[in-house]
């Protein structure tokens, strides 16, 4: 089996990102960030993924968290499809439902070669501690123009706001792992009918 990793830097006058990935991993997160509730949520990929994931950034965090959380997006789906390369003999789609406690997230993937976003997320407050939700579409929309994938981010119901992203970063996990597996009865072949992605 091909080796499944990538690093990728990525450095702008706002951020200096790092990320380095193993799609075959145990499920490990190192993050060093300045944006602790992100790294809370990376780290629900990291495990529910089964990835292991580094990743290591500064930014103008004396801002605001947008610019870090935003090129730590790209960035991280840049490193996603650098370690996919060809995607022969995967999945290629994957879907998850998670629930934390009153919480029910759905997610699913399809790793298309076209981005796509669908993230209509009713957060119940705009603040998790000092945590601004907006910025988590920023993220995936991010993450989805880089990893060249479709996304779709369902919470069905939620009442706190913290449930529904840590519902929506395990799904997100749940169904990266899936979608990025590889299928024993797919072995070397491109899962798409225009024989590529």
């Amino acid at each position: 089996m091909a080796d499944r990793t990538a690093t990728v830097n990525r450095e702008t006058l706002e951020t200096q990102i790092e990320v380095t990935i193993n799609l075959d991993g145990k499920g490990k997160g190192q993050f060093n960030t300045g944006v602790p509730f992100l790294e809370h949520m990376l780290d629900q990929v990291a495990r529910h993924g089964m990835v292991d994931l580094t990743i290591n950034a500064k930014g103008d965090t004396h801002i605001d968290d947008h610019h870090t959380v935003e090129d730590i997006g790209i960035t991280l789906g840049q490193a996603f499809a650098k370690a996919l390369a060809d995607k022969k003999g995967i999945r290629r789609y994957g879907h998850a439902y998670v629930p934390l406690d009153e919480a029910l997230s759905r997610v699913v993937i399809d790793f298309s070669g076209r981005p796509g976003l669908e993230y209509d997320i009713d957060y119940p407050r705009s603040m998790i501690g000092e945590f601004d939700v907006d910025l988590l579409g920023e993220f995936f929309q991010g993450f989805v123009n880089h990893a060249q994938m479709t996304l779709h981010i369902d919470n069905i119901r939620g009442k706190n706001a913290h449930h529904i992203a840590e519902t929506i970063f395990k799904a997100f996990g749940r169904a990266l792992r899936m979608a990025i597996e590889h299928d024993p009865r797919m072995a070397g072949v491109m899962p798409s009918t225009k024989g590529s992605l």
